[in-house]
Formats: C-alpha cells, sequence, structure tokens
C-alpha cells in the first residue's frame, strides 16, 4: 500500500487489563514520589533564586563597556552595549561564508513519515477492542524516520540516514566593548534570524545531488517541484551582532557567574536594559518557572493517583456503565488527593525554606481564628435582658 491508510483491530481481554492496572499501581506510586519530591524541591529553589536575585539588586553595579577597571576584578557589573566579532564563519561543505556570532546549518529529508490514531471501546464483560488508524504521507523532516518500525514497512521505505547532518559554528572570539564573553553568554545571544542566500554562491553539487536555490533554502535533488524520498533541503541560520546587557562577576576582562550562599548568578538579555530592569525580568521568570512547575507536579501526582485507583475502574468494568460511574467517582478522588497531599507538600516546603515567615503567618492565623472564636463565645454568653412591659394606661 504506498498511500492513504489502512487499520488494523486488537482485542484485550478483561483479565489482561485488570493484570496490567494493577501493574500501573507501582508506576503510579513512582510518579507520585517523584512529584511530591519535584514540589517540595521548586520551592527550595524559588526561594534560594528570590534570595539570590534580591542579593545581587543590591550589589549590582553599571560600569562602561569602554575599559576594563581592574578594581572591579570579582565584583557583580551591569554592562551594556554592542557585540562585535572579527573575522566570519564559514560551512567548509557548502562554501557559505557570513560575519556571525553564531552560524547554523539546518538539514531536513524528503521522507515518509507514519501517523497512527487508536479508538478504544469497551464490551460487555469487561475487554476492549482498539481499532488503530495508519495513515502514511511524504513529508519533510529534520529527524529520520525509521520505516522499519511502520506497520506497512514494505511499502513505505525511506533511507537508512539523513547523508547531510546539521552543523553549528560559533566565533571564537565575541566582545562587548573592551570586555570578552564568555562561551555560555555566548550561546544566549540571539536572535537567529534566516540568512539570505542573495549574493552568496555554493558548489553545483553536494553529497552526489545537484543544488538548486529555491527561495530561503537550497534543495538536494533533482526536481524541486516534485521532491522524492530521499531528497534534501538546507536552510543556513545566523547571529548577527547587536546589542545586549550583561549582568555578571568581572573576571579579568571577560564574565563569570556570581557565587553566592544561595545559588550562581549570571544574567543576560538580547537588549539594552539597566541593571533593574533585568533583575525585574528575573524575578518575573523566576515567578513563572515556580508556577510552571508548581503546576508539573501537581499533574503528575494526579495521573498518580488515577494509576493507582484505575484497577477499581477495571474490576467494574465488566459492565461499561458501571465503569464509567467508577471513573468518574476516582477522578473525583484523585482531584482531592492532589489537592491534599500537593498543597500539603508546598505548604511544608515552605517551612523548611522560610520557617521564621511561615511560622509568622502560621500564628497570625492562629491568632484570627481564635479572636472570631472568642467574639463569637462573647456574643453567644451575653446576658440576656428581660423586656419590660409599658405601664398600662390611665
Amino acid at each position: 500500500m504506498s498511500d492513504g491508510s489502512f487499520n488494523t483491530t486488537t482485542r484485550q481481554s478483561w483479565g489482561s487489563r485488570l493484570s496490567q492496572s494493577l501493574g500501573g499501581v507501582l508506576v503510579g506510586g513512582a510518579l507520585g514520589i517523584g512529584a511530591v519530591v519535584l514540589l517540595f524541591w521548586n520551592e527550595g529553589r524559588a526561594v534560594d533564586r528570590a534570595t539570590t536575585l534580591a542579593l545581587g539588586a543590591n550589589r549590582v553595579i553599571s560600569v562602561s563597556a569602554d575599559r576594563v577597571d581592574p578594581a572591579n576584578d570579582g565584583e557583580l557589573v551591569h554592562v551594556s552595549g554592542v557585540t562585535t566579532i572579527s573575522g566570519s564563519l564559514r560551512d567548509p561543505l557548502f562554501g557559505i561564508d557570513q560575519p556571525a556570532i553564531r552560524l547554523q546549518r539546518q538539514v531536513e529529508m524528503y521522507q515518509w513519515v507514519e501517523e497512527r490514531e487508536s479508538k478504544t471501546r469497551e464490551k460487555l464483560g469487561g475487554g476492549t477492542e482498539t481499532v488503530t488508524t495508519y495513515r502514511y504521507e511524504k513529508k519533510w523532516s529534520d529527524r529520520l524516520q525509521d520505516s522499519d518500525d511502520f506497520q506497512d514497512a514494505s511499502a513505505h521505505r525511506n533511507p537508512k540516514s539523513i547523508p547531510l547532518e546539521q552543523a553549528e559554528w560559533s566565533a571564537d572570539s565575541v566582545r562587548l566593548g573592551a570586555f570578552r564573553l564568555n562561551p555560555a553568554q555566548v550561546a544566549e545571544l540571539g536572535p537567529t534570524q534566516s540568512l539570505s542566500l542573495a549574493g552568496l554562491s555554493w558548489p553545483g553539487k553536494v553529497v552526489d545531488k545537484p543544488v538548486i536555490a529555491r527561495g530561503d533554502h537550497l534543495f538536494l535533488g533533482k526536481t524541486p517541484d516534485e521532491p522524492r524520498v530521499g531528497d534534501l533541503r538546507v536552510r543556513f541560520e545566523w547571529v548577527a551582532p547587536g546589542d545586549v546587557s550583561v549582568v555578571a562577576a568581572q573576571q579579568g576582562d571577560s564574565f563569570t557567574a556570581l557565587v553566592t550562599p544561595s545559588g550562581e548568578l549570571a544574567l543576560l538579555e538580547n537588549a539594552r536594559v539597566d541593571a533593574q530592569a533585568m533583575f525585574a525580568t528575573a524575578r518575573h521568570n523566576n515567578t513563572m518557572l515556580t508556577w510552571l512547575l508548581r503546576g508539573v507536579g501537581l499533574l503528575l501526582l494526579f495521573i498518580g493517583w488515577k494509576l493507582v485507583l484505575n484497577p477499581l475502574r477495571t474490576f467494574a468494568a465488566v459492565v461499561p456503565f458501571f465503569a464509567r460511574i467508577v471513573d468518574f467517582g476516582t477522578g473525583v478522588v484523585a482531584i482531592a488527593l492532589t489537592l491534599v497531599i500537593g498543597l500539603s507538600t508546598i505548604a511544608l516546603a515552605w517551612m523548611v525554606a522560610r520557617p521564621l515567615l511561615s511560622v509568622a503567618l502560621l500564628a497570625g492565623t492562629l491568632a484570627l481564628v481564635f479572636g472570631l472564636l472568642r467574639r463569637r463565645g462573647a456574643s453567644t454568653n451575653a446576658p440576656t435582658v428581660a423586656a419590660v412591659p409599658p405601664p398600662p394606661p390611665r
């Protein structure tokens, strides 16, 4: 079958499903433990990062990029300016030469791609029937699609390898005024943009394939308008010199991360930004990462509980209607357990990371509750004054 799609049907017995779901209990337990560890670690990481940023914001000094002052060696400095390079970067295979901080060769191959979609239906008695639809299309992909793993491998054959590798070259020296950026900082420079092929030249053949220009990429094959399996498409991307701002410890004429008791500090932005704005961005990023990891931890915890409770659903699947009811119930229980354990873990982590603040918050909460209870008790125990009837009319 050279195109289109076809279906396969598989069946699983109730006993096999039950055995599989019991095995999932171990996976769910491990997942839950991992989620608790992640949540606990994340709170400590967030506090340490916030402490490091607060220390840095109070210690940083802004210096000119034009001159390196030896007196600032080891100090946390803020430097803004324009990056410069000497020379250019070259792809020796294509002869592409470009003055750049970073040059990348992106390679895609035209190949068969298998897509599969499965639909499972529960049957009376607890078994399942799964219908899987396999579809095959020819697409450009930067990853090799191993056709040996295809369901219909004989009619959809891909090459065993991509004959041309992706590659990247970086400038040996990138300077910010009188300073030299370290390799970690160079790796953060951007943005990456597509390299125009206008005015450039390249060989007529690479890896035994004709090279034809098409827009912003080079086509390696005979018929660009009708590509064949195994044809290649090559694009070049580069990072140009531009504005950059750095916060780091000065080390000679270069930079290194500032080591503090709560962590390392080194910031970089691809724009001219003052020091306090850089720290504001770093604090925002820390908050976003904290909430993201909290969400991931709670999600993993929920999935873990669902796996632990899944045997109950499978046991009830003898009658599919009962399975749906049990599935809803275990979902509610999983959500409740996720919130209780997840939020308790976060609270405990805060007590460990910031004990004084946690004790103060707990004391304030207890005082508020005690005050409300005392006020309610006072109003309940207040003496009742009997109403005095008015005097009779004369």
